[in-house]
């Protein structure tokens, strides 16, 4: 069963979990927190503990919220869009054909047909976000595979809020945020290997943190780059695609 302290204006999720020590998280990109505790624990006690760690949850907030963020895309001539990294300036195309989108060097080409509002021009670039990630992701699973020992039975791509990634490690799954298609190809493996790693230790315990240390050394540095890169614009919604 799932719990909530609230300290002031600050509201602490608590889970109740197989796991030796309390753990506790503050989650891009809107700073929420997370408390994961061992079973026994009474939640007085990890009322005290996340109290302990008032100061540190608060910094951390403060840094994701001045974190820079997107300004919501308008889908205009020269607007700027990233893939991958790198920035490119939006050219519009109007044509009687099926909708696309290309690249070259500095340039990304938006071709619709004539009258396409915002949303269609959106939906289209969604659409081929994703078929970039799901070329990319397939390969990242394979190689990962046999280095942790792991089977990943489906993965799922969905726009969130809250989070870069997530695991269900009874069924073996993961979901991955659209957004990564975004920013540079390590991060979106750094990602793709966390919630891989999940499916061996499903919270972030010292097993955990292990596990990453020895197979993803770098995985600190990358994460801090994750979440310093401009997140994206609120409006999205958290429906599975």
């Amino acid at each position: 069963m799932n719990e909530t302290i609230v300290l002031g204006e600050t509201s602490i999720s608590v889970t109740r979990k197989d796991v030796k020590n309390v753990h506790l998280s503050v989650h891009p990109p809107d700073g929420h927190v997370t408390l994961v505790a061992p079973t026994s624990t009474r939640l007085d006690v990890a009322r005290a503990y996340a109290i302990s760690r008032l100061d540190w949850i608060h910094e951390q907030q403060s840094a994701l919220r001045n974190q820079a963020r997107e300004t919501p895309r308008g889908f205009v001539e020269r607007e700027s869009h990233y893939v991958w990294g790198r920035r490119y300036l939006l050219h519009l195309v109007e044509s009687d054909a099926k909708p696309e989108v290309s690249l070259d060097h500095k340039r990304m080409t938006l071709t619709v047909r004539p009258g396409s509002d915002t949303a269609k021009k959106q939906q289209v670039i969604h659409d081929w976000h994703k078929s970039l990630l799901h070329e990319a992701i397939p390969k990242l699973i394979e190689k990962w595979e046999p280095t942790l020992g792991v089977k990943v039975n489906q993965y799922f791509l969905q726009r969130m809020k809250t989070k870069w990634g997530s695991c269900n490690h009874d069924a073996g799954n993961i979901r991955l945020n659209t957004e990564l298609v975004k920013k540079p190809k390590d991060l979106l493996e750094y990602v793709v290997v966390h919630e891989m790693a999940h499916l061996i230790e499903p919270v972030h315990s010292d097993r955990f943190v292990a596990i990453l240390d020895e197979h993803y050394p770098n995985w600190r540095e990358a994460r801090a780059e994750l979440n310093e890169l401009p997140l994206g614009s609120e409006d999205w919604n958290t429906q599975a695609e």
